[in-house]
């Protein structure tokens, strides 16, 4: 039998977030902040199925056997661990890519496994949202999810394996296998999270993702990005309305400060969280870094007065990029990124005028890509290790500490 969730509405008060901790709650849960103004619309959960046979069976997904997943995975044996999410862990583990039956390990179409803790009731809120979104959805820059299993206490998700691990660990990493990401893979994967977004937020879709960072974004081993981790997604409302969330989640750093205070979340909540990533991708920093001086700890707050000034903005940038970039698309980047973390909700673009100046930006990338000819011959043009994106896809690297559906 499934468990029907209640459709009451929400009328909890927002959290604070304490400034020692990366998460913060009181109930066992990230939290996070998220923005928007104006009066507050109170509403209640979204308008699906709320009952977990109901939803499950409404889906086009794969229906698991436990005992298959148990073979996939060698028994969810702890060296088949890619991550730690919050709640439960992801194995990697093969399947036939026809018949989706177990298969030898090495062999078949490569899985990631998340099995989820039995005894968190929000880990199970979170699992029945990660179905009911992607399982309706399809986007080349969402991670696909390919099945279920709900056996009993056992609840179990299947998603595609992402080779290249998270966006996290190629910017914060150190290591032999994770370079750092060139410019150009920089501005491919903005591009490619920003259609993910773009996609969500529209008119059909209607989707807030609420948990947006770089943990969450995913990359294929031709370094395409997609979203993961839709348990703290929301429907959206249609017009100026927005959704109020007394329980204000999601992670500590990313999230806009009206969010924080009100619970008010928007859209251009998740456009203030865009820009927060974007900033960790020009400046190779994380939002919040308690290893750094005091004033450098919180990265809006240590970057936003230097976005704007040309001269200031190379203290941003990342210098393990060494010069691969043109100042003005910098600049134009560095724009983008100031406008999407403004503190005036209405001042923050549209993901759709996001993606837009970033693909004209992929176009002036690719016209400087283009080797210039001179007297002496072709000239070639500087690429870090792994631009090409299509190299060393399948090579095993160090194991993440906290995130879903990584890698090894």
């Amino acid at each position: 039998m499934g468990i029907c969730l209640s459709t009451r509405i929400k009328a909890e008060s927002a959290t604070q977030i304490g400034g020692n901790s990366k998460y913060v709650s009181t109930n066992g849960n990230h939290t996070g902040n998220s923005s928007g103004d104006g009066d507050f619309v109170l509403v209640s959960e979204p308008p699906t199925p709320q009952c977990e046979g109901e939803m499950l069976q409404s889906s086009n997904l794969k229906n698991f056997e436990l005992s298959d997943l148990m073979m996939a995975t060698r028994n969810f044996r702890p060296d088949s661990v890619l991550g730690e999410g919050r709640f439960g862990s992801v194995f990697k583990g093969w399947i036939d890519k026809d018949s989706f039956t177990a298969a030898k390990p090495g062999t078949g179409m490569v899985i990631a496994v998340r099995k989820l803790h039995q005894e968190s009731f929000q880990g199970h809120r979170e699992y029945l949202a990660e179905v009911n979104y992607l399982g309706k959805f399809s986007h080349p820059h969402l991670v696909k999810l390919i099945g279920y299993c709900l056996e009993d206490e056992d609840r179990v998700l299947v998603y595609e394996f992402m080779p290249r691990g998270s966006l996290e660990n190629h910017l914060f990493m150190r290591g032999s296998y994770f370079q750092p990401l060139s410019w150009n893979l920089r501005l491919k994967v903005a591009l490619g999270a920003a259609k993910g977004l773009a996609y969500l937020h529209g008119a059909e879709t209607k989707v807030i993702y609420r948990d947006f960072k770089t943990s969450n974004i995913l990359l294929d081993s031709n370094y395409n990005a997609k979203l993961s981790d839709f348990g703290l997604a929301k429907v959206g409302q249609s017009g100026d309305k927005s959704c109020v969330f007394t329980r204000v989640m999601g992670t500590y750093g990313y999230a806009a400060p009206e969010f924080l205070a009100t619970g008010h979340l928007t859209a251009k909540s998740v456009v203030y969280s865009f820009g927060v990533v974007l900033l960790e991708m020009l400046s190779g920093r994380r939002a919040i870094d308690k290893n750094r001086p005091y004033k450098q700890q919180k990265l809006v707050e240590w970057a936003k007065p230097h976005l704007a000034n040309n001269r200031k903005l190379f203290s941003v940038l990342d210098n393990r990029l060494e010069g691969q970039y043109a100042m003005d698309v910098a600049h134009r980047v560095a724009n983008l990124a100031l406008q999407c973390i403004s503190t005036e909700p209405k001042l923050r673009p549209t993901m759709k005028e996001i993606v837009k100046e970033l693909e004209q930006l992929q176009d002036i990338k690719n016209v400087e890509n283009t080797c210039s000819r001179t007297s002496n011959g072709p000239r070639q043009c500087r690429q870090s290790a792994k631009d090409a994106g299509n190299k060393d896809a399948n090579d095993a690297y160090p194991r993440p500490s906290a995130s879903p559906l990584h890698s090894k």
